[in-house]
């Protein structure tokens, strides 16, 4: 069993990362192998809706990033966990450029796996980032782990985030939620052909 973590601050080893790094732990105590990609702090092209990816099943940009979380996703990841710091009440817009691209063209491979978003703050707009980022799982049959409260974390500079008791608390029983729904869930429901319809006719 494997499970994807995706640090979405453009400081590899900052407060996100030490959130992730406490989920990772927690998950590899319970058996649960696992990998941390970092998004960095290179541009990140975002979707155009070329519909490339639904002839090609990959993204019609080359970039390494893509391919890394590409790579991992199709060797076989049994839960995804997405961090990212808060900007303006959201989310990184590097990260979810990133994301839009890896849900819209690997869809098929995310759908049924447990997926959790990880916030950071210095004070406020975690909630609403928290939010966002959960928009991507519950749009792909994804079910969404929980926490003993919103999965967020408390930091400014580098290291604070560890000092936030509660937390990193919060991170570990993440970490225990997404195990036990790992080792629970097995096989598909059974769906319906997706309909579609637009506003305008």
């Amino acid at each position: 069993m494997r499970v994807l973590l995706i640090n979405g601050s453009p400081r590899e080893r900052g407060n996100t990362f030490t959130a992730l790094s406490e989920v990772a732990k927690t998950l590899n105590a319970e058996g649960i192998e696992t990998v941390i990609v970092n998004i960095g702090k290179k541009a990140v092209q975002g979707c155009i809706a070329c519909g490339m990816c639904g002839r090609t099943g990959r993204c019609t940009f080359n970039d390494d990033l893509y391919y890394q979380v590409l790579r991992a996703i199709k060797d076989g990841i049994d839960g995804l966990v997405v961090g990212s710091p808060v900007y303006y009440g959201g989310p990184n817009g590097s990260l979810c450029a990133l994301l839009d691209r890896v849900f819209y063209s690997l869809g098929p491979e995310l759908q049924y796996k447990p997926g959790a978003s990880v916030v950071v703050c210095r004070r406020g707009g975690a909630s609403a980032a928290f939010d966002r980022l959960n928009k991507y799982f519950t749009i792909l049959n994804m079910p969404v782990v929980s926490s003993q409260y919103w999965n967020m974390v408390y930091g400014q500079t580098p290291g604070q985030a560890a000092q936030d008791e509660e937390g990193m608390q919060t991170m570990r029983t993440l970490g225990r939620n997404m195990a036990w729904m790992i080792k629970q869930l097995h096989g598909r429901p059974e769906q319906e052909a997706p309909l579609r319809t637009n506003f305008i006719r």
